[in-house]
């Protein structure tokens, strides 16, 4: 497979579960597919040994704040009052990630320039494991 840097789509439900792609909105973000381990070393044992456990998924989308209709603010304004699974989709380079995901936060900030500016972290909601198609 080739090196490349390709663009990111980045589709996220809104709580009325529509999905809408808000990758225009978003200037950076970060996941992660970490998976949880233990350590079973017996003490008949000169290195650790380990299962390796559960999988999960994080992300923290961060953007510009964008009140347009479907667009960011409509996505993560309700994160506060609605407790609701929202779909985070993925796609780049034909590949997707798509995950059941619950938003912990939409902080809003105001930069000393003007700028408003979000950042919204989030976890895997329903135990399915994340699986790149």
């Amino acid at each position: 497979m080739a090196k490349e840097a390709p663009t990111i789509a980045v589709a996220i439900d809104d709580s009325g579960g529509s999905a809408r792609t808000i990758s225009n909105d978003i200037t950076n973000l970060d996941w992660s597919i970490p998976r949880a381990v233990q350590d079973v070393t017996g003490v008949d044992k000169s290195a650790i040994e380990r299962l390796l456990l559960l999988a999960d998924f994080s992300i923290t989308v961060n953007g510009v704040f964008n009140d347009a209709s479907n667009m960011s603010h409509d996505v993560f304004k309700t994160v506060g009052s609605a407790s609701v699974a929202r779909t985070v989709t993925l796609t780049t380079s034909g590949k997707s990630l798509p995950n059941e995901t619950f938003f912990t936060d939409y902080p809003l900030s105001r930069g000393t320039d003007g700028s408003l500016t979000f950042s919204a972290p989030g976890v895997l909601s329903d135990g399915t494991v994340p699986t790149w198609a």
